[in-house]
């Protein structure tokens, strides 16, 4: 299957779809309870409507933030979060976009970000690269003297040594995206909060663009395919600055 022309459409089609909500009070109706607890807006139901009318027809598994797991004993999964971003979404806030990563039995072969407002592609190809609208894209070096984190957590951010500059952002697929093509030195959300949904295509994409990501302990991020399952996760674009972030947080 040309997993591309897939996502693409998929995520055309939802924009269609729910951009004529965006920043109104309406996106925000109270729809019901995703599998993980978390409410189901109207946005997002819209948005994963259409996501299941293109993947279902296709027999593979798919596992979404709104619908939980599918499970069709497909050797293909496909992760979904149908609107990454959905308060920035209700809110008006244009950082917001459409999440999809197709894994082959445990390995994922293709992934894409998209972002609504901005239009913007980006995708992970596990040993091919990650890309922004096709040209190729790399994490930029770190810079002590002006570090740029992404940080959601209990502890203050001036814990974190060298950090000048803090951006939260509300939508950490497209974080990683954007520390992926050189806009953030990393991510760190300590919370137990995200869940594999929010972040599988960032994290190819990220990885793929040479960044570094791991558990709270510096350990590899491991996760379910799972709707469920929170995580907390480190992205940088350093072992050094792993390091830092690491030793900060532990203190």
């Amino acid at each position: 299957m040309k997993w591309n022309e897939i996502a693409l459409k998929i995520a055309k089609d939802i924009e269609k779809e729910i951009m004529p909500l965006f920043g109104k009070e309406e996106a925000s109706k109270f729809i019901g309870f995703s599998p993980s607890g978390d409410q189901t807006k109207l946005v997002d139901k819209k948005a994963e409507d259409i996501v299941l009318k293109h993947l279902l027809p296709l027999d593979v598994n798919i596992v979404s933030e709104e619908s939980g797991n599918i499970n069709k004993e497909s050797e293909y999964t496909v992760v979904i979060d149908p609107v990454d971003g959905s308060y920035n979404f209700i809110n008006g806030i244009p950082i917001c976009g459409f999440s999809f990563a197709v894994f082959k039995k445990d390995e994922p072969i293709y992934t894409m970000i998209y972002e609504f407002v901005t239009k913007n592609v980006y995708e992970g190809i596990p040993k091919r690269g990650a890309y922004l609208n096709g040209e190729k894209i790399k994490v930029r070096p770190l810079k002590l003297e002006s570090i740029s984190l992404s940080f959601y957590g209990n502890q203050r951010i001036n814990h974190i040594k060298n950090v000048k500059r803090v951006r939260i952002l509300g939508a950490i697929a497209i974080e990683l995206a954007y520390m992926a093509k050189g806009s953030l030195d990393g991510i760190v959300d300590i919370r137990r909060y995200i869940r594999p949904t929010d972040i599988v295509a960032g994290v190819v994409i990220a990885k793929e663009a040479g960044a570094i990501i791991t558990d709270e302990n510096g350990e590899e991020l491991k996760f379910s395919l799972s709707a469920t399952e929170r995580l907390n996760v480190i992205a940088v674009n350093s072992k050094e600055l792993l390091d830092i972030v690491l030793e900060s947080i532990h203190e």
